[in-house]
């Protein structure tokens, strides 16, 4: 349990808390760019200290094309704010470092069901937040419309809950970078909503990005040659 409790500050309280703490000073766009930087630390800590998975120059490209996928999708426009606001940005930055800490992390529990680990997070996350959001935000003085009540049961139930079912899953079968570079796609999959519910249209540039964040996607996730250990390069 102790270490599904470590899981949970990884993957929900401590990196949701910053990453809603820092929007509300940084821009969303920018807020995204910092956001998608996830892969980019999985990679860094696997290469330097865990080594947990196989890092290569094609994964670490693939990381790379995916960042500026997202800041083509946002628009460039985005990173103007870059440098104001600082302790927000390090806020959000930090959530992705968290996140990437969280996929590396989620391997120990590769034996576990994605139900069983999913729902241990989400009772360690309320058994946290939920009286932290009683001491600090007074719920009950607030009077929340039908709408942001049924917008916060979907974010709850189909992006945090269900999406958790998927990320554990996906944390076994593609691996910590693997799962990470889902966050490129995030910004690709809401332009798409855009176009489809509200009508939205898309420009050549918005095109570029969310082609780069799928060819991130892919380069991340390319099979690659497994290195062999030092047991067996010893053997042979």
């Amino acid at each position: 349990m102790a270490q599904l409790l470590v899981q949970a500050f990884l993957n929900s309280i401590i990196s949701w808390t910053l990453l809603a703490w820092g929007q509300q000073y940084v821009d969303s766009g920018l807020a995204s760019v910092l956001n998608s930087t996830s892969p980019l630390f999985v990679f860094f800590i696997t290469l330097i200290f865990t080594r947990h998975e196989t890092t290569s120059a094609l994964k670490l490209f693939g990381a790379c094309l995916g960042v500026t996928g997202v800041m083509l999708i946002v628009g460039t426009d985005a990173l103007q704010g870059l440098g104001q606001q600082v302790i927000a940005q390090l806020a959000v930055l930090s959530g992705a470092m968290l996140y990437a800490c969280a996929a590396i992390y989620g391997k120990k529990f590769a034996h576990l069901s994605a139900t069983v680990t999913a729902a241990c997070i989400m009772v360690w996350a309320a058994v946290w937040l939920i009286p932290l959001s009683l001491l600090i935000e007074h719920p009950w003085t607030l009077t929340p419309s039908t709408r942001s009540l049924g917008a916060a049961l979907a974010l709850g139930v189909m992006c945090t809950g269900v999406a958790l079912l998927i990320y554990f899953r996906l944390i076994k079968t593609l691996g910590s970078m693997g799962v990470a570079s889902q966050g490129y796609l995030r910004a690709g999959v809401g332009v798409m909503l855009g176009i489809v519910v509200l009508g939205e249209h898309i420009t050549p540039m918005i095109a570029l990005g969310i082609g780069a964040a799928l060819l991130g996607v892919i380069a991340i996730n390319f099979p690659t040659r497994k290195r062999p250990t030092r047991k067996q390069e010893v053997r042979q």
